[in-house]
This record gives structure tokens, C-alpha cells and sequence, in this order.
């Protein structure tokens, strides 16, 4: 039996919604992507396979919807989730004695995300649109190129990339809907309002890392 032989079960049509079909691929990424996301918020390690389980589920959808980049991507966040899992296993995870805190981005970093985001973006865009059938290049490309960088920002622990995954989730939800993935769409409007629910919880970790004042510290 064939890998595509055992992955055709996952492309079968299980319900219909507003006249388009949804396959186990979409639900079982449904399902574990929002269990991925709600564990991040906690900064619990399981995200981390959960997260690769995720990866493999969307990887199989987008690749039949037309959306190249993010099923590409899929394949690089499965790579992060490794490493990610590495760190907070080795000395990085919230409740490990040697674990980084969460922390702010410096400006090198900054400058770093937003060159190799904007490099990233055009030459997805221009790749898409010369070598494949997308009908939404730039779209893709963006969304991928805004969602590695939170990815790495969140094995970092740097608080602003929650604000990364915002922005791409705010682009992702009318995508999916464009193209027909109106419960994977529904899923990123979930995403967001977890989002917000980390990013809050991340502004309370980091309030709690800074030092005393000094005078409450003489105190």
C-alpha cells in the first residue's frame, strides 16, 4: 500500500458547508490546531507535537486547494516545532530553572523579521505566480513569510510575536473563506481571540520578570 493510498481517507468529503465539502483533513487540523494554540497560550510543551500533528493535516489540505506556500510552509513550521520542542525541553520550557524569559524584541531583531519578511513576501509572490496555478500569489506569500516570523518569535519568547500572529490570522481568515476552507477560515477567527488571550498572559510574565524598583527593593 502506497502513502497516497493511506492518506486518500483523509481527502474524502465528510459534510457539506454552504455547498462546499469538508474532509477529515480540515476537521482533524480544526481540532488539533485550536488544542495546538490553546496549549501555547499556556506555555505548555505539548504544543509542540500537537502542533507537527496539526502541521500534516494542513499540509494535505492546502496543497489541494491551491495554496503552494502554505503547504510548503507547513513543512518548515513542522522543522521550527523541532527545534522549538528542543529548547523548551532543554532548558526552555516555563517551568525548567534555566528557562529564557519572555521577553521584548530588540531592534536588530525587528530589523531582521521585517528585511527577510519583505524579501521573503516578493520572492514567494513572484515564485507563485510564475510557477504554479495560484490565484492568490501575493496572499499566500505574505501570510507565510508574517507566520514564520511569529514562529520564530514564539520559540524565542518574544512577546511581540503574538502581534505577528494576529496580523497573519487577520489575512488568513478572508483567504480561507476566498477559497472555499470556510471551517479552516472560522478556526483563524478562533485563533485571533486566542492570540489576544496569550498576548495577554505573555504582558503578565513579562510585568512579573522585570526587578523592584529600587526602593521597594530597600524596602
Amino acid at each position: 500500500m502506497s502513502v497516497a493510498d493511506l492518506l486518500d481517507p483523509l481527502r474524502e468529503p465528510l459534510v457539506t458547508v454552504l455547498g462546499t465539502t469538508v474532509g477529515w483533513s480540515e476537521i482533524l487540523g480544526f481540532g488539533s490546531g485550536a488544542l495546538c494554540v490553546w496549549l501555547v497560550a499556556r506555555r505548555h510543551v505539548a504544543n509542540w507535537p500537537v502542533g507537527i500533528a496539526n502541521n500534516l493535516f494542513y499540509l494535505l489540505l492546502f496543497a489541494g486547494a491551491g495554496l503552494y506556500a502554505d503547504a510548503a510552509l507547513q513543512v518548515v513550521f513542522i522543522v521550527l516545532a523541532a527545534f522549538g520542542w528542543w529548547v523548551w525541553t532543554h532548558g526552555g520550557g516555563p517551568e525548567s530553572a534555566g528557562s529564557p524569559p519572555v521577553r521584548r524584541s530588540t531592534r536588530a531583531e525587528w530589523g531582521m523579521l521585517i528585511a527577510a519578511g519583505t524579501v521573503g513576501t516578493a520572492a514567494l509572490t513572484v515564485l507563485l505566480g510564475r510557477f504554479t496555478d495560484s490565484t492568490v500569489p501575493f496572499w499566500d506569500a505574505l501570510t507565510t513569510a508574517l507566520s514564520l516570523a511569529a514562529t520564530y518569535g514564539q520559540c524565542r519568547k518574544l512577546i511581540e510575536s503574538w502581534w505577528l500572529w494576529i496580523a497573519a490570522d487577520l489575512v488568513y481568515v478572508p483567504l480561507y473563506a476566498y477559497k472555499g476552507l470556510y471551517l479552516t477560515s472560522l478556526l483563524y477567527v478562533g485563533f485571533i481571540a486566542l492570540c489576544v488571550t496569550g498576548l495577554r498572559g505573555w504582558h503578565r510574565d513579562l510585568g512579573a520578570a522585570r526587578p523592584a524598583p529600587a526602593a521597594e527593593a530597600l524596602a
